[in-house]
C-alpha cells in the first residue's frame, strides 16, 4: 500500500527561499459554523492539526479573522513551536458575526493584526503574512506602506496578497516583493486565470481558496465522478490532483476539521491524472465557468 504523504505533491520555494510542500492545509474550517466561535469537536480538531505534519504537510494557512482568533489559538495549542512547519496567516478583515466579513485597511489596524497574530502564534516573525483584502476605503499605498514597514522591521519574512488583480499585484510590488497570491480558483471558477498566468511568469506562489468547489462536475454521472470511480478515489481527490497538475506554482490548501477527511485530501498528492483525464476535466470546468458568465 502506498504511503500517504503530502510530499508527493512536490515542493515550492516561496520568495525563492522558503520551501514548502505544495499541498498544504487550510485552517478556516477548524472553527465553528459561519467561521465563528470554537469548533463542535475541539479535541478532533487538535488531532487533525497534529496529523498535518505527520502526513507530510509543511504549510498551514490561517487568518486572524477565522473564529475570529480561534484558528490561530488552536494551531498554537496543538503545534507550537511548529518544527518543520510554515504558519502563514492573514490580516485586514473584521468580523461582526457568523459569515460576516468587512475589510479594514487602516495602517494602525493592519499593524495591530500582525502584532496580535505574533502574540497568539507565539512567534517573533511571521514567515508569510497576507493582506486578506485590500480595503477600497483606504488608499492602497497606505496599506502597502505599513506592510513594507513591518517587513523592514523584521516582523514579516514574506508578504502575500489575497483576492487581487494583476494591476493590484503590480501596485503592491512597488512597496515589497509579492511572494504569494491567494485567490478563489477551482475547476469551475476561472476568474483568476490571468492572475495565475502572471504568477507563473513571476515565480509567485498561487494559493487557490475553495479548491474543492467542483460545481456541476461533482454530480453523479459527470466526468469528475466517472474519473474518480475509474481510479477508485473520491471526487475531491481528483479535483485536488487536477489542481496540482494545473500549474507548478499552485499551492492548494484544502481544509477540514477531521483526520479522516485530511487523509483523503493528502491522498491526492500521489494521484497522477492521465493527459486525457486532465484535459477532459479542464475543458468541462471551463465550459461550466463560461455558462455562469
Amino acid at each position: 500500500m502506498t504511503e500517504i504523504n503530502a510530499a508527493a505533491s512536490g515542493r515550492f520555494k516561496i520568495g525563492g527561499d522558503l520551501e514548502v510542500v505544495r499541498l498544504g492545509f487550510g485552517a478556516m474550517r477548524i472553527t465553528g459554523k459561519g467561521i465563528w466561535g470554537p469548533p463542535a469537536d475541539v479535541e478532533e480538531v487538535k488531532r487533525t492539526l497534529r496529523a498535518v505534519p505527520e502526513l507530510g504537510m509543511t504549510l498551514i494557512d490561517t487568518a486572524d479573522s477565522y473564529g475570529p482568533y480561534v484558528s490561530e489559538d488552536l494551531i498554537t495549542e496543538a503545534l507550537h513551536p511548529y518544527p518543520g512547519l510554515t504558519i502563514a496567516t492573514k490580516g485586514g478583515l473584521t468580523r461582526h458575526g457568523p459569515d460576516q466579513w468587512a475589510p479594514l485597511g487602516r495602517p494602525e489596524y493592519l499593524r495591530q493584526c500582525l502584532l496580535m497574530s505574533l502574540r497568539r502564534l507565539r512567534l517573533e516573525r511571521i514567515d508569510l503574512w497576507q493582506l486578506h483584502r485590500i480595503d477600497s476605503k483606504v488608499p492602497a499605498e497606505e496599506q502597502f506602506g505599513v506592510i513594507a514597514a513591518m517587513k523592514s522591521e523584521g516582523l514579516i519574512r514574506h508578504v502575500g496578497l489575497s483576492q487581487v488583480s494583476v494591476a493590484e499585484i503590480e501596485a503592491a510590488a512597488k512597496h515589497f516583493p509579492v511572494t504569494t497570491v491567494q485567490n478563489r480558483y477551482n475547476l469551475v471558477d476561472r476568474s483568476s486565470e490571468d492572475v495565475l498566468a502572471y504568477c507563473e511568469t513571476k515565480g509567485i506562489g498561487f494559493i487557490p481558496w475553495a479548491p474543492l468547489n467542483a460545481g456541476g462536475l461533482a454530480k453523479e454521472g459527470s466526468s469528475l465522478s466517472k474519473i474518480a470511480a475509474k481510479l477508485g478515489v473520491n471526487a475531491g481527490e481528483v479535483a485536488l490532483a487536477w489542481m496540482l497538475q494545473r500549474s507548478p506554482v499552485m499551492l492548494p490548501i484544502p481544509g477540514t476539521s477531521t483526520t479522516a477527511h485530511l487523509r483523503e485530501n493528502v491522498q491526492a498528492a500521489s494521484l497522477k491524472l492521465s493527459a486525457e483525464d486532465f484535459a477532459a476535466l479542464d475543458r468541462q470546468g471551463r465550459d461550466e465557468w463560461k455558462t455562469k458568465q
